[in-house]
């Protein structure tokens, strides 16, 4: 059975920074894109940021240059690195499990999420 199970999130101040964790288990977690997606109170899915089992990573413009994607497969855990956090990031952050090893494969399973707030 898939599990992604997030950690991390709390509240924080403009400005400042926070580090998610997903830890996965139930798949060959090197073998997969995996992805943060989050969802702002009131709104859709916004997709973050993606990674490839060999770490190549892609970001959503709203967070390019300030956040950081990372993997590491030994441990089976993603890791989602937010600096210069503004008060638009507020949303619950959801880890992401893609089909397969392709940025279109699309998404298949998702964690609980974790709730991350900016503000003074």
């Amino acid at each position: 059975e898939v599990q992604l199970v997030e950690s991390g999130g709390g509240l924080v101040q403009p400005g400042g920074s926070l580090r998610l964790s997903c830890a996965a288990s139930g798949f060959t977690f090197s073998s997969y894109v995996m992805s943060w997606v989050r969802q702002a109170p009131g709104k859709g899915l916004e997709w973050v940021s993606a990674i490839s089992g060999g770490a190549f990573t892609i970001y959503a413009d709203s967070v390019k240059g300030r956040f950081t994607i990372s993997r590491d497969n030994a441990k089976n855990t993603l890791f989602l690195q937010m600096n210069s956090l503004k008060p638009e990031d507020t949303a619950v952050y959801f880890c992401a499990k893609y089909r397969g090893v392709n940025w279109d494969d699309g998404m298949d399973y998702w964690g609980k999420g974790t709730l991350v707030t900016v503000s003074s």
